[in-house]
């Protein structure tokens, strides 16, 4: 059974596949190569007769090293490309059924990823909520977020040079907007949701006038509104680009010009050498979003603190150990000292524009059973769990369906190295415990499935009212209460999923304290 749907660019035709209706490889804007490198996505271009939406789309321009990162980014492809403006649907049926609709936006640090990756296949979703689920690829790295307005690019009629890979989403959540009904979905129900960099993308688009009305619910995974460079940090890492590159001093119009004729490898190769050699600053990747004074005027989380995002529902969290995915590749890490322990807190600290003096202060609040595993839950909570809080705190001024959670599963195969570290909810959220790459990790554990079945639940209750309670928890998990400063409800997703007020909030008041006198 192949099922034809109509968009406005032409017919495609998709194809029956576990359980669901699949159409990969939907180009949701023209490919962003040659004059259109550098420049805001344009629509596709319109074709003539039926075309087959059996193959995915290729992944952005990113790098081939593969680590542990890349496996939990959900990257295990070779198709990579600079034409990747591409879009995948799966759908119960292609009817006229006004499902809610649940957008994926890929993680992977602004860096690597893919939303055709193995674990971002949405038929699990599909089958158990009856949803409509699209993934997408955005622009990545350099091509995606070089923000050239510092270098006075400017062209007549285009906004600013800057947030390509943002401007990617906004793009094709106006494609689901003008396009989802003829594959069954509800224009007017679409949640986005996403992990890391995705989550990130996220929280941005909330403080995006120009994402006002294309999504009406929000689940941020592992990510929040902090990781958006001022102008200044754009301009540094611009500047330092054009260095290596050989191409300061050009005039804009010929600066342009030499970027958009740079072969690919080589600009990744720019990329890689470019990347460090900026002093360490909260927040920071080097490339990300920025404000360029057009898609986003200011820093995403003043935006929604001002009420900018009030209309739209969000779930949020973290996972309890972040961090264990990035110490995974240096276990000599797992027997540091006390006195090297002080040293990286003390960083830290400095690094959040804290005073280090306190770092006696911040020990005592996260006392572990090593110093490996204080170290872990203090990045943790900096980069991850503290960000998430201080959106939700934002957020609930406005919005009384704010939700959050933590995510405590340990991988059973590597409980003390992994624990329950960034992405591995992943699995969880589209069901791919089971898949064989994951299988290792999970060894087909009964406990893991329980738990990505209570999630997906969540999640698509969540996308189709608005609140993630259904009766798949325990008993006692059943009502999940919305966010607030006074109670600090908090879904505790474990083997035994619990609410709980407040939790390790000794932890929440040392930053809270500190960011709030700074």
């Amino acid at each position: 059974m192949q099922p034809v749907v109509e968009t406005r660019s032409g017919k495609l035709r998709g194809r029956v596949a576990d359980g669901a209706v699949e159409f990969l490889g939907v180009p949701y804007a023209m490919p962003p190569v040659g004059s259109f490198r550098f420049r805001p996505p344009q629509p596709p271009e319109p074709w003539a007769g039926t075309r087959d939406a059996f193959e995915s789309g290729p992944a952005a321009p990113q790098p081939r090293r593969g680590n542990l990162v890349r496996l939990f980014s959900g990257f295990l492809q070779n198709r990579i490309a600079e034409d990747c403006l591409y879009l995948n649907v799966w759908t119960p049926a292609a009817d006229a059924g006004r499902r809610p609709v649940m957008v994926w936006l890929h993680g992977g640090g602004f860096l690597i990823g893919s939303g055709s990756s193995f674990l971002y296949r949405g038929h699990r979703l599909v089958r158990r909520g009856d949803v409509v689920v699209v993934t997408l690829n955005y622009r990545l790295g350099t091509i995606g977020f070089l923000d050239l307005t510092s270098a006075g690019v400017a062209e007549d009629g285009y906004p600013a040079p800057a947030n390509f890979g943002l401007h990617d989403q906004v793009a094709a959540l106006e494609w689901v907007r003008d396009n989802i009904a003829a594959f069954g979905g509800d224009p007017d129900n679409v949640t986005v949701f996403g992990e890391s960099a995705g989550a990130m993308s996220i929280g941005s688009l909330l403080g995006a006038p120009r994402a006002r009305g294309l999504f009406h619910r929000g689940i941020l995974q592992s990510g929040a509104a902090r990781n958006v460079s001022t102008p200044e940090q754009a301009a540094y890492r611009t500047q330092r680009f054009l260095y290596a590159a050989g191409l300061t001093g050009k005039s804009p119009e010929d600066l342009l010009r030499a970027l958009r004729d740079l072969p690919v490898d080589r600009i990744l190769d720019l990329q890689h050498r470019t990347m460090g050699g900026s002093p360490p600053r909260a927040g920071w990747i080097s490339w990300q979003p920025s404000v360029d004074g057009d898609l986003l005027t200011r820093q995403p989380l003043e935006a929604v603190a001002a009420g900018a995002a009030r209309e739209v529902p969000i779930l949020i969290g973290s996972t309890r150990e972040e961090w264990k995915l990035f110490t995974a590749g240096t276990p000599r890490l797992r027997w540091m000292s006390r006195e090297d322990l002080e040293r990286r807190a003390a960083g830290l600290l400095q690094r959040n524009e804290l005073d280090p003096g306190d770092t006696r202060e911040a020990l005592a609040a996260y006392r572990r059973r090593s110093p490996f595993e204080s170290y872990v839950a203090l990045r943790s909570d900096e980069y991850f769990r503290i960000p998430a809080i201080r959106l939700a705190e934002a957020h609930a001024r406005y919005q009384g369906a704010t939700y959050c959670y933590l995510f405590d599963f340990r991988a059973p195969s590597m409980p003390r190295a992994l624990g329950s570290c960034h992405a591995l909810d992943l699995p969880f959220v589209f069901g791919a415990q089971r898949h064989p790459v994951l299988l290792p990790l999970f060894l087909g554990s009964r406990r893991a499935a329980r738990l990505g079945r209570r999630m997906q639940d969540a999640w698509i209750a969540f996308a189709r009212h608005g609140k993630p309670e259904h009766d798949g928890f325990e008993q006692d998990a059943r009502r999940w209460p919305a966010y607030d400063e006074a109670r600090r409800a908090t879904m505790w997703l474990a083997p035994t999923c619990r609410v709980e007020p407040a939790p390790l909030d000794d932890e929440r008041r040392f930053w809270q304290e500190r960011l709030a006198a700074g």
